[in-house]
């Protein structure tokens, strides 16, 4: 037993880093700090006893208070740079306190020898003047290092640049809000909030200015922030003393006056409005100056893109007209772009045909130079001698009343046209440019009557095709090697450059089968070694898009990913930059488009009003993205490990959080996703904004919640919503729930969503007005119902289920801010006569036995453009002139009624039609091909004469010319 007690006792002293071979690089203030919260553990869970004697709190909190504390300045800058002498020293001896605090815990624990009384009287004597001492050497320590820069703690080099902005709110919140918390140091804060004011004012468009000395100051900056964060929350929580807040603030004071001063500098020596707006430069590779491209690629998969391309090219209008071919990098569009440029119709049609290509970083001269020597055979010497504006001429003259063709090839931004534009005329002959970009607003800026052509992912048969003629030329493929290739080929997931980089490796191995299986086994280090070509769509991104990039890897692979979630995250993450005019929504969504134009990112799925409903990445773009955000120290992806987590800030876990044994600890974590809530104690996490509970195993019940939490995803809601949730935007709630959110500890929540819907009552504990703006997954019994959601006066979005035992339609008229509207409703006996709306509805989604006269009413909302109806009964639907003029979108399910009679100006903006399971319905009304704006009709599981009704609107309009429409029947046999 004896023997037992020892080995224990070693559990109770600080591991050494050599203990955790599969880990060397923890620090000694992380190993110190963790092995802190490990006693600390123990502590509170002994206090937190139900019965225990008052002795032993009182006794215990002092020894509490101190090693808190000292878990906490441990996450601080002067005690993380360990290679600094003095920090080594400082540590050294909150080490030994440490340890003489393990001995006591295991002597009060685990061992006999005297009461523990006693213990805890010896423990006072012995302890308490230690961290007394060592408290005033930490305060020398910080006095020491108070210059010391930021940049020696610096974690990562892809910070949001707007983590300042979100300091700055927080201290402008507790200035204005809770100023009894900070009253000591309530100057310090404030005169801190102006200093970080000042700096961040002048660096707000640090994103475009590329002077080097800018960006180290901007990087500064964001550090500061951070260290202010850390340090301001834990105080505002009650856990960090005045005395070490006043040293800290004044050298956070100190920190940004030097970086105020570095910026004074800097506007002396450049002068801040003559600094160029220019994108970032990188290393690019690209052809051969002013080559002429020859085909020799092998090309599968593209007849249909060459048909079509080839034929804009010689076809169209007079003018001068762009196309450009978009994609993301590997999809092939310099292979089809070379094609056409060989091809026998634009051979035959132009005069002249040149070819240069643009890349990241380019000269206007080398430009001209190589296109000039595109459709010359002159030496480059001589244009060399030539001046921008000379060369330019000479193109001018060489083009001017001629039809040519140019190709643009890796063009990045719009830039490069808009200096080149002028030296190409514009004459009346039918000449064409040609873009290739992995942007496709580049081709929008550039022209608004271009036309843009956005390349598919090849088919599996395709890949298949391609890896075939690469690996075994003219030959037939082997029949021992069938089954293998195809597995490989549908592993590039539709990518030819993926296809291409596994074909050079298996062309140039011994053609055995267990090789193939060997390749197979591994593709992903043989795919694509060089990620040169992939890093360039990362190294291009703009600074506010790469953290937006980089959260990607916390998602799984091959899901898809819903938009709405993934703005949030961005949003409580601090990613979007606020706007005075647009919501935060708005502009993340705005981010999102811009990835997708980018083709970084795919779109999965389309809601109804064509915006992105869902989107994902290509596994090999994902794959990059997982190493950046490794390497970037951005996120860290968990397995069972041991899980010290100082450089994250955020965690995620990809797999069952069951499996996960070890719990959690970083003083710097601000976001978990995919977590058990039994792997952390939430009271360590005071920086937490971000949190998503995949797994439950009760302790939920008791958590406290961090006030910095904004976004909260959890199977279910404790029976007591403990700690403050004054911050919380997002919460959605995604099992089964019996407890009700309390809103009066969330009065800043704006999105609401429940998967178990939960009747509103007075339980919900709304204030008389809430700031709420989406709700969904709510009961709506009565008129009482009604009363309490009049405290949502801002509800723009509201999904609810109403089951009235009356016949009355719940009164919606008072959400004068509702765009959009998702009703079940339920009723004894539905005799409906009216609707109540507000008027500026845009989408409505309803599901009713409602009768199909009133339907004129909602036809009358003249906001309305989508528009989605369930369960609609009637003989005759009756279609009137001053009904649905904004219509975009009509969605038909489970129609009772027999005919629907329209006119043709009566849908006058309608754009898509969708008809499902609608088998009373005889026809869809001919007058709708009429449409001046209807591009789709969509038939699902209808009768037989619905569907012909539809193929016959699309055989008419093509007789009228109209080749446009598209009708699609599914649930055919």
């Amino acid at each position: 037993m004896d023997s037992f007690l020892l080995e224990l006792r070693e559990f109770f002293t600080v591991p050494k880093p050599e203990q955790y071979l599969s880990c060397t690089t923890f620090k000694t203030n992380e190993l110190v700090a963790s092995f802190i919260d490990f006693l600390l553990e123990d502590l509170e869970e002994f206090l937190g006893q139900r019965y225990l004697s008052r002795f032993f709190t009182v006794q215990l909190n002092p020894l509490l208070k101190n090693l808190k504390f000292l878990l906490i300045i441990l996450g601080d800058t002067p005690f993380r740079c360990t290679e600094l002498e003095e920090t080594k020293n400082i540590l050294a001896e909150i080490e030994s306190i440490a340890n003489e605090a393990g001995i006591f815990f295991h002597s009060f624990f685990f061992t006999t020898d005297l009461v523990k009384e006693t213990k805890i009287a010896v423990a006072h004597s012995v302890l308490l003047p230690k961290f007394k001492m060592v408290k005033e050497n930490i305060k020398k320590h910080c006095i020491t290092v108070s210059n010391l820069p930021s940049v020696t703690t610096r974690n990562t080099t892809l910070v949001s640049i707007f983590i300042v902005d979100s300091v700055l709110d927080y201290l402008n919140h507790l200035i204005n809000n809770r100023a009894s918390i900070i009253v000591d140091v309530k100057d310090q804060i404030t005169t801190l909030r102006e200093e970080l004011h000042f700096s961040r004012s002048f660096l707000r468009d640090i994103e475009v200015q590329q002077n080097k000395e800018l960006i180290e100051c901007d990087m500064q900056l964001r550090d500061l922030a951070y260290e202010v964060e850390y340090i301001i929350n834990w105080f505002a929580a009650g856990e960090v003393p005045v005395w070490y807040v006043t040293l800290r603030l004044s050298n956070f004071i100190q920190k940004n006056k030097l970086i105020r001063t570095a910026l004074a500098e800097i506007k002396l020596n450049y002068g801040i409005n003559s600094l160029e707006v220019v994108e970032s430069p990188c290393e690019v590779s690209s052809q051969v100056a002013g080559s002429i491209p020859m085909v020799d690629e092998i090309i599968v998969g593209l007849k249909d893109e060459i048909m079509q391309i080839s034929s804009q090219l010689v076809r169209g209008p007079d003018h001068l007209q762009i196309i450009s071919i978009t994609g993301m990098p590997g999809l092939g569009k310099t292979t089809l772009a070379k094609k056409l440029y060989n091809h026998s119709s634009v051979l035959n049609h132009f005069d002249k045909r040149l070819w240069c290509v643009v890349s990241q970083t380019y000269e206007r001269k080398r430009l001209l130079i190589d296109i000039l020597r595109s459709m010359t055979n002159l030496k480059e010497d001589k244009f060399l001698e030539m001046k921008v504006e000379e060369l330019g001429e000479n193109l001018y003259k060489n083009l001017k009343e001629i039809r040519y063709f140019v190709v643009m090839d890796d063009i990045w931004n719009v830039k490069a046209w808009d200096d080149l534009k002028m030296y190409f005329p514009k004459d009346k002959t039918r000449s064409r440019i040609l873009f290739t970009s992995r942007n496709k607003e580049v081709a929008s800026e550039a022209s608004s009557d271009g036309i843009i052509n956005e390349l598919p992912f090849l088919t599996v048969d395709e890949c298949w095709d391609l890896l075939q003629q690469k690996v075994f030329g003219k030959a037939l493929c082997p029949r021992e090697f069938q089954d293998i290739g195809k597995q490989i080929a549908t592993s590039c997931k539709g990518l030819p450059l993926a296809v291409a980089g596994i074909a050079a490796v298996l062309a140039n191995m011994e053609k055995k089968e267990n090789l193939w299986q060997e390749v197979a086994a591994s593709l992903s280090s043989y795919i694509f070694k060089d990620q040169d070509i992939l890093e360039l769509s990362y190294k291009h991104l703009p600074i506010h898009l790469k953290p937006c990039f980089l959260y990607f890897s916390a998602f799984e692979e091959d899901r898809e990913i819903p938009v709405k979630k993934l703005l949030s995250l961005w949003i409580s993450e601090g990613f979007i930059q606020k706007n005075e005019v647009k919501r935060s929504e708005d502009v993340a969504e705005e981010y999102l488009i811009e990835l997708i134009n980018r083709s970084v990112v795919q779109i999965a799925k389309r809601r109804s009003d064509n915006g992105v409903k869902a989107c994902n990445m290509h596994d090999l773009i994902r794959d990059m993205c997982l190493r950046i955000a490794k390497e970037e120290n951005f996120l860290k992806v968990i397995k069972d490990e041991f899980s010290i987590y100082e450089k994250h800030h955020r965690l995620c876990n990809h797999s069952d959080p069951r499996h996960l044994k070890s719990r959690l600890f970083g003083l710097h974590i601000h976001s978990l996703l995919g977590m058990s809530d039994s792997l952390f104690i939430e009271s360590r996490l005071r920086l937490l904004k971000v949190l998503k509970i995949s797994d439950t195993n009760n302790y939920i019940e008791t958590m406290e919640f961090p006030v910095q939490l904004r976004y909260l995803e959890t199977p279910c809601l404790p029976w007591k919503m403990s700690g403050r949730l004054e911050n919380l935007e997002f919460l959605f709630v995604t099992g089964t729930n019996s407890t009700n959110p309390v809103f009066s500890n969330m009065l800043k929540l704006r999105h609401l969503e429940l998967y178990d819907p939960s009747r509103i009552s007075e339980d919900w504990k709304i204030p008389k007005t809430h700031s709420l703006e989406i709700l969904s997954g709510a009961f709506l019994e009565n008129s009482n119902d009604e009363k309490i959601l009049r405290c949502f006066p801002h509800l723009r979005r509201l999904k609810c289920i109403c089951i009235y035992s009356r016949n009355k339609f719940p009164n919606f008229s008072f959400l004068t801010y509702l765009e959009s509207l998702n009703m079940v409703f339920f009723g004894r006996k539905v005799e409906l006569r009216e609707f109540n709306f507000p008027t500026n509805i845009k989408k409505l989604s309803l599901t009713g036995h409602f009768h199909c006269e009133m339907i004129s009413t909602i036809g009358k909302l003249p906001d309305l453009e989508i528009l989605k109806l369930s369960l609609i009964k009637g003989e005759n639907w009756n279609t009137n002139d001053d009904e649905f003029q904004k219509l975009k979108f009509l969605k038909l399910r489970y129609l009772k009624i027999e005919h629907w009679n329209t006119s043709e100006d009566h849908f006058p903006t309608l754009e898509r039609l969708v008809l499902e399971s609608c088998n009373k319905l005889k026809s869809i009304p001919s007058e709708l091909g009429y449409t001046p704006t209807l591009q789709m009709i969509e038939v699902h599981s209808c009768g037989i004469s619905v569907r012909e009704s539809a193929m016959k609107i699309k055989e008419e309009q093509e007789e009228n010319g109209n080749e446009e429409l598209k009708v699609i029947i599914y649930g055919l046999k």
